[in-house]
């Protein structure tokens, strides 16, 4: 069994979150959050690669027929980040 960590700012107890390759700890009073920097490293690409594809893509303009319909709208991603979703 893992050792339990202890909150370095209030002394509270922390539970940890496994998401992926990353473990976070947060504290379950002050809901600080605890990090290794080999975690925090990993967070970073995941979030980078989160958003590799989400910028604006530019294409030729088609040609407007009156036979056209508007496209459907964008899909977007239930979350703005991906370190948005480590703790839900």
């Amino acid at each position: 069994m893992p050792e339990q960590m202890t909150c370095p700012q209030c002394r509270s107890t922390m539970s940890a979150r496994r998401l992926g390759d990353v473990t976070a700890h947060r504290c379950d009073s002050c809901e600080g959050v605890f990090l290794e920097r080999a975690e925090l490293a990993n967070l970073i690409e995941a979030e980078n690669d989160f958003h590799r594809d989400t910028g604006p893509k530019t294409q030729p303009l088609p040609r407007i027929t009156k036979d056209m319909t508007a496209p459907p709208p964008p899909t977007r991603p239930a979350t703005r980040a991906f370190v948005e979703t480590l703790f839900h």
